[in-house]
């Protein structure tokens, strides 16, 4: 029998077509495989070699409570040992030529998507993801260790020339070296590209590394170590420890044997780490926290398409995104017909098991979400008006065990309550009316936040408004595949102000692979 292979069909955030019949069936081929994989125990990996730890972490999925599998549950004490291994590869790391660490990450590329169908079967099944969402993100991780590569070779390895005043006996250079030992800290939501994406442009550095993937989601953190280990990496340059936050996780911030750290998740715990990783003097840390974006929605909009890319941005992984849409500011005049559409458009959102190719709206990730989600709608009932939604599901057979809610649009509340200030990362958009989009611009710059924001106008001179008083590091503007989500490798830099990140610098951009290197200047007198 011959099994489908996927056919050559890029798969994006912004694809909105489901109706490729090759895709579903190699998608289909990649479930089986996946599911041959289920209940299994996984070791950790240090220096190459696995390794058991204390107790297990047991992984269960969102959809219906099924066994995901096992995981070595690692210590502080495996965690000081995965440093100690990725200090002693660094020397021989960092001394290999950038163009074969390249070559190298580009292998683990083309390794990821061969095994797209197969690694995004395990993240739908892992996360809740549907299928169009997971092949995406598996297709993002393989474009982020192909984009930084590519990073990499235009700016020569970091080397270049600089001036010499003139003067023929003297040689000067600009050259960005490795820091050594990178701590990677990855969240629940794309444990693969949010994972993949650091790994992958410290590597490429030069750097080596130690990876604590999210307890919520092993299973992909040992898909991207396969990935990394088949492709010819040297045992020590990366290493997994799965294991609590408060052991792993801690040690990795404590420890002065990490030179840079690389954190993904809350801005609570985010900010936490930002203070206290530098001791003894300052050292790099990429914190990339949350996000409370809003879609601004002007008179002139078309609002067909805002509401189109309202509902995927806000319902899209059920809200579980840094960058969902979960506030929408709208012109008084067109608030009615914004809602009409919405209330339309959330109300034919199929929800259920997102194995199946006919479902768009999977669970969320567990029951902590489920309360969240639960104590938003109770205050919007109470504070204003639940619109369409507001319930969390019980499912039939297996699925009454998922964590499966309704996509929920609200209307009604203060413009200063909390539910249109705080990330509740659940299937939740709260709208509200303005008297003008000067009004909607002071209000969305108001806030702790400034990841992504959306706008939609047909005036060219609001357009240009936005764009200059908008205070987010990633805008979008008349866009139906979403309206704050989507950014993809090489085509929209992803990166927050203010409390939403640290650097100024984005992933999935130019100046990414930068960041986990230290400039070195070089002159030499004959």
């Amino acid at each position: 029998m011959t099994t489908p292979t996927a056919p050559r069909l890029k798969i994006t955030y912004a694809t909105l077509r489901n109706d490729n019949e090759e895709l579903h069936a190699a998608y289909d081929a990649g479930l089986e495989k996946a599911r041959r994989r289920l209940g299994a125990h996984y070791p950790n990996y240090v220096n190459g070699a696995p390794r058991d730890g204390d107790g297990v972490i047991t992984d269960t999925s969102p959809i219906d409570g099924s066994l995901v599998g096992t995981f070595a549950r690692a210590t502080r004490a495996d965690a000081r040992d995965a440093i100690a291994a990725a200090r002693a590869a660094f020397p021989a790391w960092r001394r290999t030529p950038w163009q074969e660490r390249v070559a190298l990450a580009r292998r683990a590329a083309e390794l990821i998507s061969e095994r797209q169908m197969e690694y995004a079967a395990l993240m739908a099944i892992e996360v809740g993801k549907n299928r169009l969402e997971a092949l995406g993100e598996v297709e993002e991780t393989a474009d982020l260790f192909r984009y930084y590569c590519a990073t990499m070779e235009e700016n020569g390895g970091y080397d270049r020339p600089m001036d010499n005043l003139g003067d023929a006996a003297v040689h000067t250079r600009s050259v960005l070296r490795p820091h050594g030992v990178w701590a990677v800290i990855s969240p629940f939501n794309f444990p693969l590209a949010l994972s993949g994406g650091p790994v992958a442009a410290a590597l490429i550095a030069g750097d080596t590394v130690v990876f604590k993937p999210s307890s919520e989601t092993p299973m992909m953190g040992i898909c991207l170590f396969e990935a990394i280990r088949d492709a010819g990496f040297p045992a020590g340059v990366f290493n997994l420890v799965a294991g609590p936050g408060d052991e792993v996780g801690a040690e990795l911030q404590e420890n002065l044997g990490i030179d840079g750290i690389t954190f993904t998740g809350s801005y609570d715990v985010g900010f936490r780490v930002f203070r206290t990783f530098s001791r003894i003097y300052p050292r790099p840390a990429i914190i990339e926290m949350g996000g409370k974006n809003p879609a601004i929605i002007s008179r002139k909009a078309d609002l067909e398409e805002a509401a189109e890319g309202i509902v995927r941005s806000a319902f899209g992984l059920g809200g579980q995104k840094c960058s969902a849409n979960s506030r929408v500011y709208v012109e008084r005049p067109v608030k009615d017909a914004l809602l009409r559409l919405l209330a339309e458009k959330t109300e034919t959102i199929t929800i259920g098991d997102p194995l199946r190719r006919e479902i768009w709206l999977g669970p969320i990730i567990d029951a902590a979400a489920v309360e969240r989600y639960e104590r938003a709608c109770s205050e919007a009932r109470r504070d204003g008006r639940v619109v369409v939604g507001g319930e969390r599901l019980t499912l039939d057979g297996p699925l009454a065990n998922g964590f499966f809610v309704e996509p929920t649009v609200v209307d009604g509340l203060p413009v200063d309550h909390r539910l249109l200030r705080d990330e509740l990362f659940v299937p939740f958009t709260a709208v509200a009316a303005v008297d003008s989009i000067d009004e909607a611009f002071r209000l969305s710059n108001d806030s702790l936040y400034a990841l992504t924001a959306g706008f939609y106008s047909e005036d060219p001179a609001e357009v240009e408004r936005f764009l200059d008083e908008i205070h987010s590091g990633v805008v979008y503007v008349n866009r139906r595949a979403g309206a704050t989500t989507g950014a993809w490798p090489g085509v929209q830099p992803f990166g927050g102000w203010k409390g939403s990140g640290s650097t100024g610098k984005s992933a999935l951009g130019p100046y990414y692979v930068g960041l986990y290197m230290r400039e070195q200047s070089h002159t030499i007198v004959d």
